[in-house]
């Protein structure tokens, strides 16, 4: 169990965001994506400036079970705060008793419900945006979750299940109405995946139909992109996911363009690939911290093998990019990327 007095100061930290999200100050998001928001990823994007993280999402089932790999998920620092922790899954209850045990093993500021997910696994078992296609049940799921717990209830949804049940502002004011604290709209069906373009004129429409703080998502690539969307939009908070793969930075930027400031660039090579090896490393011991939290191992290897996605986000964009990816696809460890990174470097300072 949680001491109160933490308790009461994890609320009051949410009673901040909350006045954040109200006052015009426009808090900047890390999105919950699964094998991209695990603690080294959050620490290094709220260096850049994310102002909110919350983790990657997590199967309540899998917290019932006790799984290890999912409550591994769970374990942020305190320098990560505010942070949300993010749940799926179908059944009321089970959500229910999922919610109540993170806010009494990991005491996050918010927790987050999940009809947002768009992937096969998540969506056949009817948790994600599968819960979509039944109102009734996204209301009943979100109204066991605030009971069960006393930290604030979050939401983030879709649009809709598809173009014929695509109607954000009615899913929204159903959260609303079922206790939802701040709701997350990407602006996109679940058959469109990450595909097409995200309909920002639903997120001004939910914007202007909630009592709640609504936080936009979709389609911020560039740091303009979060002062467009806020301008078009009016949303209370902005939400990065796909933007920040490669470029923890971009909260930087944003912060920069929705105050009307001067965008910095993106770091030169030697400092982007400065940022790559600070998080290889970071990854590599949060994994043989988890692993000794476990009673198991972790391999320097098998860290690296599950940072490779990272190595090739890091390099995109960079002259003669694929070369470098497809030696560094092949690392096994920290060393080895170090002498493909200072290769590459040193053949960029060689005149052509």
């Amino acid at each position: 169990m949680i001491d109160n007095g933490i308790a009461v100061s994890f609320i009051d930290m949410f009673d901040m965001l909350m006045a954040r999200l109200r006052d015009g100050s426009v808090p900047l998001y890390l999105a919950p994506q699964a094998g991209v928001s695990e603690s080294p990823f959050r620490r290094l994007c709220r260096r850049f400036g994310a102002d909110v993280v919350v983790s990657e999402f997590v199967s309540a089932e899998g917290l019932r079970r006790g799984s290890d790999r999912t409550h591994a998920y769970l374990r942020f620092a305190d320098e990560e705060r505010p942070i949300g922790v993010q749940i799926f899954g179908a059944d009321p209850q089970a959500m229910a008793e999922a919610a109540s045990l993170v806010e009494q093993t990991y005491a996050p500021d918010f927790l987050d419900t999940n009809f947002g997910c768009p992937v096969k696994k998540v969506v056949s078992r009817n948790g994600g945006s599968g819960c979509l296609r039944d109102l009734d049940l996204v209301q009943s799921i979100i109204r066991a979750v605030s009971r069960s717990i006393s930290i604030p209830t979050t939401v983030k949804i879709r649009s809709g299940w598809n173009d014929e049940l695509r109607n954000p502002v009615e899913i929204a004011l159903r959260c609303q109405d079922a206790g939802a604290r701040v709701l997350t709209l990407h602006a996109r069906s679940r058959t469109q995946m990450y595909s097409g373009t995200a309909n920002w004129d639903e997120i001004a429409a939910v914007v202007d139909a909630l009592d709640i703080p609504v936080i936009g998502n979709g389609d911020v690539r560039t740091g303009e992109d979060a002062r467009r969307m806020h301008d078009h939009t009016g949303c209370a908070g902005i939400m990065i996911a796909r933007g920040s793969h490669g470029a923890p930075w971009i909260f930087a930027q944003a912060r920069a363009a929705l105050r009307g400031e001067p965008v910095p660039p993106a770091p030169d090579v030697a400092e982007r690939f400065a940022i790559v090896l600070e998080h290889a490393r970071n990854a590599i011991a949060f994994r043989h911290e988890v692993a000794a939290e476990r009673g198991g191992g972790s391999t320097e290897e098998h860290a690296m093998r599950e940072f490779r996605k990272h190595l090739g986000w890091y390099t995109k964009g960079l002259p003669n990019g694929k070369a470098l990816r497809e030696e560094l696809f092949a690392v096994t460890t920290l060393a080895e990327a170090e002498r493909c990174l200072e290769r590459y470097v040193e053949a960029a300072l060689v005149p052509a």
